[in-house]
């Protein structure tokens, strides 16, 4: 298993990883780099992903039915569950949530998702939470 490339320059071969993000890094010069924008620990990183996904240009992403869109107080609410953090824990939750989120076909690859229980599980806790008399 070779090793993993730097990803603040992308170009040298990483040999240390960001105590906060775990983030891999080459060089003091790139580790300073990248502390220049404040980093968050590797857990919420990988939660955010579920919900929050960002374009190099920093729009919005297009949504078709921007009622669909979750309100702050509600992606409040999954951010703060402890349930829902222990079950994102899941390797085998996350590898199927980061399936959808690089899927160029997301509906298929939540179709596949809900067939296992584990994601199933997961689904029904942040509708849950953010509808909680439903």
């Amino acid at each position: 298993m070779g090793q993993k490339k730097c990803q603040v320059c992308e170009d040298a071969q990483s040999k240390y990883k960001c105590p906060t993000c775990l983030i891999t890094y080459c060089s003091l010069a790139c580790f300073k780099k990248h502390k220049e924008v404040p980093c968050q620990k590797a857990e919420s990183l990988k939660e955010e992903k579920v919900y929050l996904r960002t374009t190099n240009d920093n729009q919005p992403p297009h949504v078709d039915e921007p009622s669909e869109v979750l309100q702050e107080l509600q992606l409040q609410s999954v951010a703060s569950s402890n349930e829902i953090r222990d079950l994102v824990k899941n390797e085998k939750l996350q590898t199927l949530i980061y399936n959808i989120d690089c899927s160029v076909d997301p509906e298929n690859e939540l179709d596949k998702a809900m067939e296992e229980e584990s994601f199933r599980q997961f689904a029904e806790k942040i509708l849950s939470t953010i509808v909680p008399d439903a």
